[in-house]
């Protein structure tokens, strides 16, 4: 199953955007508003949303200022989030993100509507940082 939003301007530089996403704490800031839980540990987080069991996401790739792939701790899901991340002017740049999940037909129609707006609303929060 692939999902993508589209691609946000977002007001800082590229390098700058970067920087802001290998922060993993700085994810907290484009959470949903219905967060329940949401901790760094090293190169992770886990994030909880109201009636979704928890998430840890790890970093498995880091592309320098242009591209960081997230993807799942846990072998029972096999999925990547990835965010790209365009020059536009020496202020802004243009951010899109990526999800890559292997499920099952049944489970891909359960998640995809929710994934959607789970990955729209990080880059709706994005844009506004």
């Amino acid at each position: 199953m692939n999902l993508e939003t589209k691609k946000t301007i977002i007001p800082r530089s590229q390098k700058d955007f970067f920087n802001f996403l290998t922060n993993l704490e700085n994810f907290e800031q484009l959470m949903p508003e219905n967060k329940t839980k949401f901790e760094v540990d090293g190169d992770s987080f886990i994030f909880g949303l109201k009636g979704m069991p928890e998430i840890r996401l790890v970093i498995k790739e880091k592309q320098e200022f242009d591209k960081i792939v997230l993807g799942a701790a846990s072998s029972k899901l096999n999925f990547s989030l990835t965010a790209t991340i365009t020059d536009v002017t020496e202020s802004s740049c243009e951010a899109q993100l990526l999800f890559e999940g292997d499920f099952n037909p049944m489970m891909a129609m359960m998640v995809k509507g929710p994934l959607q707006k789970f990955i729209d609303t990080l880059t709706d929060n994005a844009s506004k940082i």
